[in-house]
């Protein structure tokens, strides 16, 4: 599985963003989908995961009711739907795929597969 993560870039504080997360490769099935992001100077965490089915999803306290996961299987596409960003929501943003799991995961340790990254940069 090839995972390619697009639509960063900068915005203003309060702005909106949208990330997509392509999928590709001949093993590809819908699997479970997050996105991590990784700050400077910080851990990489979690930010929001959807279920294979698209019937769960989950969020980090720090973007519940801003960011919103979503998925289109017949593009192959994972959305983040980022909204009223703010300065600390500046990082490079991963996507992945967790072959093993139907369910949402939260733990990085859960997904075998990465994408690049995209980097989205608040300024206020």
């Amino acid at each position: 599985v090839q995972l390619q993560a697009s639509g960063g870039g900068l915005v203003q504080t309060g702005g909106s963003l949208r990330l997509s997360c392509a999928a590709s490769g001949s093993t590809f099935r819908p699997f479970t989908t997050a996105w991590f992001r990784q700050a400077p100077g910080k851990e990489r965490e979690f930010v929001s995961t959807i279920s294979s089915k698209g019937d769960s999803t989950d969020y980090a306290d720090s973007v519940k009711g801003r960011f919103t996961i979503s998925r289109d299987d017949d593009k192959r596409l994972v959305y983040l739907q980022m909204t009223s960003l703010k300065s600390e929501d500046t990082a490079v943003y991963y996507c992945a795929v967790a072959p093993r799991y139907r369910s949402t995961a939260v733990a990085s340790k859960s997904y075998d597969f990465w994408g690049q990254g995209t980097q989205v940069t608040v300024s206020s």
